[in-house]
C-alpha cells in the first residue's frame, strides 16, 4: 500500500526529488558518527587497512538494513515506525576492544573478531526477547528521567562536535578550522532564519555541502582523503561470517549484555524524544517494538560483521531541527546507507568532508537533542527539589565523565562500561535517583493497582461525590452521571474494581442516558479535520490522524454524514496508535451495515474503550506522582 500525502506527518511520503535530498541530509548527519566506531575498533585491535575498509562497508550496509527495520517495521511488534536512524552505539566501543584484546592476549588482529561477533549475536537475541519485559518498566521513566537522559545525551555529544570543530594536533586551534566550523554553523543559522519551506528543512545539508565545496576550491581537504577516494575499490560487499564462525565466550557475552541494557535505556529516551517531536503518544508497545528492532539489528550486525545498534541521537535532533516528521525520509536514508555500504568510493567521498565542517553541523544537531530534553523536563514539576536533584546530579556527573573520561580507569574492567561515557553515567544516575526519590519510601509502596489519578484508593473511598466527580471528570466529556453512579459502588479494593464500576455505570444505564452519552462525543470526521485536532485527540483519548489523503478524508466525511442520517448519532470510534486510515475506513463501512440496536451497542463499546484509555493515562501519570499522596 502506498500513501502519498502532502501533509507533514509520520506516514507522509514526500515527492521523489525532495525525499532523496532529505534522506541525503540524514545520511550526511549520520555518517561521521557511524564510521567512527569501526575506525576506533580497527585502530585499537591493530586491524589492517583492508579489514578496516570492510568493517566500514559492513557497518554502513547493516545500518541501512537496521534503519529500514526500525522506520518501516517488519511486523507490528518489530520496528517503532518513526523517523529514526539506526547506527552503531558508541557505548559498545570500549567493551568490544576489551573483548577483542582479551581473546587474543593483547595481540588483536582478525583473530579477535569471531569472539566479538559471538557476544554481539547473543546480546542481540537477549535484547529481542527482553523487550516486552523492559517496556513494562516505563513507569520508572517519567518526564524528568527521559528528559534528563536526552539532556545528557545532547550535552555529552557536544564534546564530539568540539573535537571536530577544533581539530588540532599541536595544542593550538587554527584560525582556518575555526572559520570552517563557525562558518558552517553560521550558514545553518542563516538558512533557518531567512528561508522557509523546503530550503529551511535542508539547512544542515546546505552547511555541509557549502563548507566542503569551499574547502575543495581552496585546496584545504587533506591529500590522504582525496587519495582515499581515488584508490577506494569500486565495489565492496560484506558476506555473513566473513571473518569466520562466531566464538561464544561467557565473559564476553556478559560484557555485551551490559552494553545492551544501557542501549535499551538510550533507545527508550530516543523513542520518547521522537514521539514528542512528531506528536505521537508513546506506549509500552512502541518501546517494545523499538527495542525488538534493536535486538534484530544487533543480531544481524553480528552475522554481517558489524556491531550493536541503537537509535542515533543526532538524527533525532535533525528531525527536531527540520520539522520533517516522515518516517519514509528515514527509510530513504536507510536505502542510501545500503548503497554507500556497497560503494566504498562513495563512502570515501563522504568521509572527505573536513572535520571542522562536520563539527559545525553536529553542534547544531546535538544542541537540539539537549533542547528536546529540556522541553521534556519542563513537563515535570520544576519546583520539586527532588526533580532538581535528579537533573542536576545526572547532568553534573555526565559532564564530569565527558571532560575527564580517564575517571573510568579507576573502576574494575567489568564496571568501566558504566563509567566510560557521560551518556552512560548520566542516564544511569537519573534512573537510580528517580528510584531513590520516588519509588523507595518508608511508607507502604503504592503501585498502579492502588494509586489512581494521583490519589490512593483510600483517598478515593473517602471522597465526597462532588470530589469524586471532580477528580475523574476527564473520563467522560460533559456528562457526570456515570461518575455519580460509580461513586455509589465504593469502597474499591483495587483500581480494577474502580474501572469496572465506571464501565458498569454506563452499561446498566437506561437507553435514553446511553443515547445522550454517545451524542456528547464529537463526530470523528469533524475531529480529524479540526484545526485543534491534536488537542481534541488528547481530550478524548484518541489520536488525530494527519496522514489521511484528501480522497480518504472525503470518503470519511461521506461515511460520517451517511452514518448520522441512518443512526441519528455522531460517528464515534476509538483510535489506537496502530490504526491506519485504511483500517478506520474499513471499520466505518462495516458499521454502516449494522442494524440500529446493534450499532448502539457498538458505539457504546467505543465510548467504553475511550474511557478505559483515559483511565489508563491517569493511572500511568499517577504512578509517577504517587509519592505526593502517600498516606
Amino acid at each position: 500500500m502506498t500513501l502519498v500525502n502532502q501533509n507533514n506527518s509520520v506516514n507522509a511520503i514526500p515527492k521523489a526529488p525532495k525525499l532523496v535530498l532529505l534522506s541525503l541530509q540524514h545520511l550526511l548527519a549520520f555518517y561521521a558518527g557511524a564510521v567512527i566506531v569501526p575506525l576506533l575498533i580497527a585502530s585499537s585491535l591493530k586491524l589492517d587497512p583492508a579489514t578496516t575498509i570492510h568493517l566500514i562497508n559492513a557497518d554502513l550496509f547493516t545500518c541501512g538494513i537496521a534503519t529500514l527495520i526500525q522506520s518501516v517495521g517488519v511486523t507490528n511488534k518489530v520496528g517503532v515506525r518513526l523517523p529514526i536512524i539506526q547506527g552503531v552505539t558508541t557505548t559498545a566501543v570500549a567493551p568490544i576492544i576489551a573483548i577483542g584484546l582479551a581473546a587474543t592476549d593483547g595481540a588483536g588482529g582478525e583473530a579477535s573478531l569471531p569472539v566479538i561477533y559471538g557476544s554481539i549475536i547473543v546480546a542481540g537475541l537477549f535484547t529481542f526477547f527482553a523487550a516486552p519485559y523492559f517496556a513494562k518498566l516505563l513507569r520508572f521513566f517519567p518526564h524528568h528521567v527521559t528528559g534528563t537522559v536526552l539532556l545528557v545525551m545532547g550535552t555529552s555529544l557536544l564534546a564530539v562536535s568540539a573535537n571536530d570543530f577544533v581539530n588540532y594536533a599541536d595544542g593550538v586551534p587554527s584560525v582556518r578550522d575555526l572559520a570552517y566550523g563557525f562558518g558552517t554553523l553560521f550558514a545553518i543559522v542563516l538558512v533557518q532564519r531567512f528561508f522557509r519551506g523546503f530550503l529551511g528543512t535542508i539547512s544542515v545539508l546546505i552547511g555541509l555541502v557549502g563548507g566542503t565545496t569551499i574547502a575543495l576550491l581552496l585546496n584545504h581537504i587533506q591529500p590522504e582523503k582525496i587519495d582515499a577516494v581515488v584508490n577506494a575499490p569500486a565495489l565492496g560487499v560484506t558476506t555473513p561470517f566473513y571473518f569466520g564462525w562466531p566464538v561464544f565466550s561467557f565473559t564476553a557475552i556478559i560484557s555485551m549484555l551490559i552494553v545492551m541494557l544501557i542501549t535499551m535505556v538510550e533507545t527508550t529516551g530516543d523513542v520518547f524524544a521522537t514521539g514528542e517531536i512528531v506528536g505521537k503518544r508513546i506506549t509500552s508497545a512502541d518501546v517494545a517494538a523499538a527495542i525488538r528492532a534493536d535486538g534484530v539489528s544487533t543480531t544481524l550486525g553480528g552475522v554481517l560483521n558489524s556491531f550493536p545498534y541503537t537509535m542515533f541521537a543526532q538524527n533525532v535532533g535533525l528531525v527536531r531541527l527540520t520539522g520533517i516528521k516522515s518516517r519514509w525520509v528515514a527509510a530513504g536514508a536507510g536505502v542510501l546507507m545500503i548503497f554507500v555500504g556497497l560503494l566504498p568510493k562513495v563512502g570515501a567521498l563522504v568521509a572527505s568532508i573536513p572535520s571542522p565542517v562536520l563539527g559545525g553541523a553536529s553542534l547544531a544537531l546535538f544542541a537540539n537533542v539537549a533542547w528536546v530534553g529540556l522541553q521534556t523536563i519542563a513537563k515535570s514539576n520544576l519546583a520539586d527539589y527532588r526533580i532538581a536533584t535528579i537533573v542536576t546530579t545526572s547532568l553534573g556527573l555526565a559532564m564530569l565523565v565527558t571532560f575527564r573520561p580517564e575517571i573510568a580507569q579507576v573502576f574494575p574492567n567489568w564496571a568501566q562500561v558504566f563509567f566510560s561515557s557521560g551518556m552512560s553515567i548520566g542516564s544511569i544516575t537519573a534512573i537510580l535517583l528517580n528510584l531513590v526519590f520516588f519509588h523507595m519510601t518508608c511508607h507502604t509502596a503504592k503501585t498502579t493497582d492502588d494509586v489512581v489519578a494521583g490519589v490512593t484508593l483510600e483517598n478515593v473511598n473517602n471522597m465526597s461525590q462532588e470530589e469524586f466527580v471532580d477528580t475523574f471528570r476527564s473520563l467522560f466529556n460533559t456528562h457526570v452521571w456515570p461518575l455519580e453512579t460509580a461513586w455509589q459502588a465504593r469502597p474499591f479494593n483495587t483500581s480494577e474494581e474502580l474501572r469496572n464500576a465506571l464501565l458498569m455505570a454506563v452499561v446498566q444505564a437506561d437507553e435514553a442516558k446511553r443515547q445522550e452519552l454517545i451524542a456528547d462525543y464529537p463526530n470523528m470526521f469533524a475531529l480529524l479535520t479540526s484545526d485543534e485536532a491534536d488537542g481534541l485527540s488528547r481530550d478524548i483519548g484518541s489520536l488525530a490522524l494527519g496522514s489521511a489523503s484528501e480522497q480518504q478524508l472525503a470518503e470519511l466525511s461521506a461515511i460520517a454524514e451517511e452514518y448520522g442520517n441512518k443512526f441519528d448519532l455522531p460517528y464515534v470510534a476509538f483510535l489506537s496508535t496502530e490504526d491506519s486510515m485504511e483500517m478506520i475506513l474499513a471499520d466505518a463501512r462495516r458499521r454502516l451495515g449494522n442494524e440500529q440496536q446493534v450499532e448502539q451497542v457498538v458505539a457504546l463499546s467505543q465510548i467504553l474503550r475511550i474511557t478505559t484509555d483515559r483511565l489508563d493515562i491517569l493511572m500511568r501519570s499517577a504512578n509517577n506522582r504517587a509519592h505526593e499522596f502517600q498516606g
